[in-house]
């Protein structure tokens, strides 16, 4: 098998939220041609992608989400021929129920969470798909109060629930793989080790994001070599490095990120050892280039893949 069979090139269509690629304004132009021109919002994003290069199409929060796809293109068969006939592939779902939820201990909570993501998982597999990407709930801002501790039992108790909501998507086909979101549970080296302690690896997986682990102050190389077993599905993202550890985590935090994220090969992660780490390690699956709004998408993908093709699939060789 070669390294381009191993590995396959994909990109989340949170790259596609930035105003200058749709010429409007700002983000609310952006909601706003998604509501008023679907057709040919969509069409644009994918015919995007394919231009790019890569194969592969992770979907996530409205207006690039499962429900929109399927209402634009008037069923879930519908959207997956227009996957077809650009030669792309659905590589997997982000689902970001679980980090909106706020308190999902409650069993009502739990259950209609669970409701959600078998809808989105029947989705998945319909389109061909078997992976979805969840994002942890948030952390809270250092000092804050009262004070939450993130401690053995909170993480006990999430775990369970992940490990529960791991078997249902099982059941329907689907893998769950937690992404590594700076400023949740799940971001920083500690807090990866005690949640993968925690769950249950046939029903729990890994989504490594390398940026959002720099951003959380953390190695992404270490933190996979830990458990390069659980990964079935990565991010690969640049990061100029860690934020502030006071920075404020409310309804802004993903847009604090953005300043520290950078373009491929500009940042802090070790790309050689990263691809020389999946190579060890024998990953072989969808690698995600993620680009968080993106003002020439088309071209930063194509760059970022090109740098991969010239420089890291060699040495995945």
């Amino acid at each position: 098998m070669t390294s381009t069979e191993r590995l396959r090139f994909g990109v989340d269509l949170v790259t596609f939220f930035h105003p200058d690629f749709w010429d409007v304004k700002d983000y609310d132009g952006i909601i706003a041609l998604s509501r008023n021109e679907p057709r040919v919002f969509w069409d644009k994003i994918l015919d995007a992608v394919q231009a790019s290069g890569v194969t592969g199409v992770e979907l996530t929060f409205s207006p690039f989400n499962w429900q929109d796809a399927t209402k634009t293109y008037g069923s879930v068969e519908a959207f997956a021929a227009e996957l077809s006939r650009r030669g792309l592939t659905l590589a997997s779902g982000f689902f970001a129920e679980l980090e909106a939820a706020g308190d999902f201990t409650e069993a009502d909570a739990q259950a209609a969470i669970i409701e959600k993501a078998e809808k989105y998982a029947e989705f998945l597999k319909a389109c061909g798909s078997d992976i979805m990407v969840i994002g942890a709930p948030l952390r809270q801002t250092l000092g804050a109060q009262p004070v939450r501790f993130y401690d053995f039992e909170q993480a006990r108790k999430i775990a369970d629930f992940l490990n529960r909501l791991g078997a249902t998507l099982y059941a329907k086909g689907i893998r769950l793989a937690l992404h590594t979101e700076a400023h949740s549970i799940f971001a920083a080296a500690r807090d990866v080790d005690l949640l993968m302690l925690l769950t249950d690896p046939a029903y729990v997986h890994m989504c490594p994001d390398t940026a959002h682990i720099i951003v959380a102050g953390s190695d992404p190389l270490q933190v996979v070599e830990r458990h390069h077993e659980r990964v079935i599905i990565a991010h690969w993202k640049d990061a100029l490095g860690p934020m502030p550890a006071d920075t404020p985590i409310d309804e802004h935090i993903h847009d604090r990120h953005r300043p520290y994220f950078c373009g491929f090969g500009l940042g802090r992660v070790d790309w050689p050892g990263w691809t020389r780490l999946l190579r060890d390690r024998g990953y072989d699956g969808w690698a995600i280039l993620e680009l968080d709004a993106a003002a020439d998408p088309l071209s930063d993908i194509a760059n970022g893949l090109k740098l991969v093709r010239q420089a890291l699939l060699p040495i995945y060789r």
